[in-house]
């Protein structure tokens, strides 16, 4: 059975609970402790609902998701000359770059739209030489210039690629995790 993405796939929890208390209502309870219970087991889940909503999400995927991060409104942002207090959604999306290329600049599409509105919160990423058994930071600093990685994105001529330049051969290093996060908002 194929699954199906949904950017919205982060645990969320609705803040408004809908219970049906006809049942309560018809039987003509009065009992004033009752009616504190569900007040109090109401206002405890919606507590719960907003504590579970600001955590981060942990889900890494080759497809943009909702992170659960929460960056500050938009700088400017104003609603009847009153600054808009709304904080903004991150993206994240998993780009699996496959090998480094040969003192070279690689460049593999990430197909994420990107607009005057996108910003970019987080690039960073991983590569392994699984014969070698090593494991480098993407980017990679080094004291020798050449050994340095590089790792950008870039949209050109409406092409959004991840791109990542080597100063040596580095087609050792086989498999490669692009992450990036991202506010479209």
């Amino acid at each position: 059975m194929a699954q199906t993405k949904n950017i919205d796939q982060a645990s969320f929890l609705p803040t408004t609970q809908l219970w049906d208390v006809s049942e309560i209502s018809e039987e003509n309870i009065s009992n004033e402790q009752l009616r504190e219970l569900l007040v109090r087991l109401y206002q405890n889940l919606n507590r719960m609902a907003l504590s579970v909503n600001v955590k981060e999400s942990a889900f890494y995927d080759t497809e943009e998701v909702l992170t659960g991060q929460q960056f500050f409104s938009k700088p400017g942002l104003t609603s009847i000359g009153v600054k808009v207090p709304d904080f903004r959604q991150t993206y994240r999306k998993v780009i699996n770059f496959g090998a480094l290329p040969d003192t070279a600049t690689k460049d593999v599409p990430h197909g994420i739209h990107c607009d005057a509105n996108t910003i970019f919160t987080r690039i960073y990423g991983v590569t392994n030489d699984p014969v070698n058994h090593v494991y480098l930071p993407l980017p990679y600093a080094s004291s020798t210039a050449a050994n340095n990685i590089e790792l950008f994105l870039h949209d050109i001529a409406a092409v959004p690629n991840v791109s990542i330049t080597t100063g040596v051969d580095r087609t050792a290093f086989t498999t490669t995790y692009v992450i990036v996060e991202w506010l479209s908002n």
